[in-house]
């Protein structure tokens, strides 16, 4: 298996022949799939606009309402990125490197934007790539994504992998394909961010995908965890780092449409209804809805846990609580 790149400038890469990962090996193995990669490198990132920001923003509303959203979605940007120490300390001898993943949706197309306009204010010292998977989803518009990255100078790599056979020879009719389709697509992104020389492989969930995911193992998985903001993968050797854990979805929505990014749908996960997570994505939104600030006040109690108000012995040492007498 040989996978190919195609550089936007002279220069030579090597790339390795041999892939380790199980499922490159199935993928690669099926009649017509040939993995390939493509990356470009520019200069300049994107950077050069009239003023307003990256090259992106060239075209983004003047109004009140939208510079405070931007504003609004940068400060928390900013603060998740401060508060969970995701940037490297000073000292390190490198200038840290971030894979973005980009599905080609609303989130990831917001959270590329919203690092590199910190970028552009001198806010994030951290050199940044953008990295779409196509794994082979019929009809997916191959052209959207490199033609969007390369118009505004992004660096980025396009990689093929037929993931999409995979899942649907291996989950049940019926069934659900995201918990297969993203462990899948998460290998990937590892190996790329190692190839790619990058310390952290960089998602676009947000604040309310942490609420959903909460209460998905609050309900159904009998534990109380979320998604981290900062996790280290299995390996040890890359971070996975989530920048828009502070950001509303409904922010991010609106970000997009002022921003007129080439959405591109999701044809696994959102055309199949009765997933559970829909069901506690509307629980969530009709509790703001008659509580407004409830979400905030949700995110806010994630960060401010008491284990000894709980019940997890792991956690607290009730075998040794006695009182001073």
């Amino acid at each position: 298996m040989v996978s190919v790149r195609v550089l936007t400038r002279a220069c030579k890469v090597r790339i390795p022949d041999g892939m380790s990962d199980v499922i490159d090996s199935q993928a690669s193995s099926r009649k017509g799939d040939l993995p390939e990669t493509t990356i470009h490198e520019n200069e300049g990132a994107g950077t050069e606009s009239s003023g307003a920001g990256p090259t992106m923003f060239a075209d983004a509303p003047s109004s009140v309402s939208f510079n405070k959203l931007r504003k609004r979605l940068i400060r928390n940007v900013r603060q998740a990125i401060e508060d969970f120490s995701m940037v490297a300390q000073e000292g390190q001898a490198e200038r840290p490197r971030w894979l973005v993943a980009l599905s080609g949706g609303k989130d990831s197309y917001g959270l590329l934007a919203l690092l590199m306009d910190l970028q552009w204010r001198g806010m994030l010292q951290v050199d940044l790539i953008a990295c779409n998977l196509d794994q082979g989803q019929p009809n997916f518009p191959k052209h959207i994504l490199p033609d969007y990255l390369t118009r505004h100078s992004v660096p980025h790599r396009i990689e093929y992998r037929d993931t999409y056979s995979v899942v649907t020879e291996k989950v049940p009719e019926g069934a659900t394909y995201c918990a297969l389709c993203s462990r899948l697509r998460r290998g990937h992104l590892y190996r790329i961010a190692r190839e790619e020389g990058c310390q952290a492989l960089v998602l676009g969930h947000h604040r309310d995908d942490i609420l959903e995911t909460f209460f998905l193992n609050f309900f159904h998985g009998g534990r109380l965890a979320a998604m981290p903001p900062k996790l280290l993968n299995d390996e040890g050797d890359v971070m996975v780092l989530r920048p828009l854990a502070y950001c509303a979805e409904e922010d991010l929505t609106r970000f997009a449409e002022a921003l007129k990014f080439p959405i591109i749908p999701c044809d696994l996960c959102g055309s199949q209804d009765g997933l559970q997570r829909n069901a506690m994505k509307a629980m969530i939104g009709e509790i703001e809805r008659r509580m407004p600030g409830r979400k905030d006040s949700m995110i806010r109690a994630l960060g401010n846990t008491r284990p000894s108000h709980l019940l997890d012995r792991t956690l607290f040492d009730f075998a040794n609580l006695s009182s001073a007498s």
